[in-house]
């Protein structure tokens, strides 16, 4: 009895951290918008904004991809399809995608990646998921449809809604992968160095598609207009590279580790929760009734998915990831 009250205890603990860093992970995510926005507005090519933010990422963590370096003999198809999906293919297809078609219906089409996610362990790894945790991604979807106004621009164009479906697959990508040899102790690959491999893959694709040599640089060097307050570009730059995305994909990976793929791919629906509250604050874009109700709709698909979540080893259904996402003897002991 006491040890299965240990193991009940540390697996709590690792939910609540879990949990706690998918949160501060949706923050981070949804706090690229705001400050990409004044960026683009003062003459920024959209992709070239991804491509900073991308390149700029793979700068700040390429130490720890040097001090990785084994995993490109260990783990040189996952270090390769991080890059591509979890960070090139959302950036590119999103950006496609709200060239063609409603931002709002974009975001919407490509937070059903939680949904993907669900299909992929019912019915890829064949292991059955909690009604609650189906619940939680229904309820987020819809939620997020009050959240972007999705009736307010809806326009069929196929190959936009395609793009967009795209990215969902890419954003579900991300948290498969990144929950890849979770359950490996201590041959388990350190997700720093999967992420940093991931931004110079996806720095190295991200140019092809944007072509930076085009980029005005001269934008940096100059004050861009935030809802009439003048913030520096560079400073601009550095939230998007240290916290919109170093912070967020570390967070967001350690917390797939802890949660599941599912579970966390539902919490991280907040991001666009976030992403309309800080535009409301920061930018002055004010949000609607259907938008605050959305917004706590989300919250509560996030809560209903998180709380079904079975102790790790259970043999209940699936909502975390039970023995297959177990934590890394090293993340244990951290």
């Amino acid at each position: 009895m006491p040890v299965h009250t240990s193991e009940s205890i540390q697996s709590h603990r690792n939910r609540g951290t879990g949990l706690s860093l998918a949160l501060v992970s949706a923050l981070a995510f949804g706090g690229s918008g705001v400050a990409a926005k004044p960026l683009i507005e003062a003459g920024l090519d959209p992709l070239h904004v991804v491509w900073l933010r991308v390149a700029g990422a793979a700068l700040v963590m390429l130490p720890l991809a040097v001090r990785h370096r084994g995993l490109l003999r260990s783990r040189p198809g996952l270090l390769l399809g991080f890059g591509l999906l979890a960070v090139a293919g959302v950036q590119a297809c999103y950006f496609a995608a709200i060239s063609r078609i409603p931002v709002g219906v974009a975001l919407l089409v490509e937070y059903l990646g939680p949904a993907l996610v669900l299909g992929w362990v019912r019915f890829v790894q064949r292991r059955s998921v909690t009604r609650a945790a189906a619940l939680g991604v229904v309820l987020a979807v819809g939620g997020l449809a009050c959240v972007v106004e999705v009736w307010s621009g809806l326009s069929f164009d196929a190959l936009g809604l395609l793009l967009a479906l795209g990215a969902a697959c890419c954003q579900a990508g991300y948290f498969v992968l990144s929950d890849q040899g979770g359950d490996s102790g201590d041959q388990a690959p350190d997700p720093l160095g999967v992420i940093a491999y991931g931004f110079l893959v996806g720095t190295v694709v991200l140019t092809v598609v944007a072509r930076p040599w085009r980029l005005d640089w001269s934008v940096l060097g100059r004050a861009a207009d935030m809802d009439g307050t003048a913030v520096s570009g560079g400073l601009l730059l550095a939230w998007i590279v240290f916290v919109a995305t170093v912070l967020a994909y570390v967070t967001g990976v350690h917390s797939v580790r802890r949660l599941s793929p599912q579970v966390a791919g539902v919490v991280a629906c907040l991001e666009a929760v976030v992403a309309t509250v800080l535009a409301w604050i920061l930018l002055g874009e004010h949000l609607s009734a259907p938008q605050i109700v959305g917004g706590a709709i989300v919250l509560a698909g996030a809560f209903i998915a998180q709380s079904s979540a079975p102790a790790k080893g259970s043999a209940d259904p699936v909502a975390s990831g039970g023995a297959e996402t177990e934590l890394s003897a090293r993340e244990n002991a951290a």
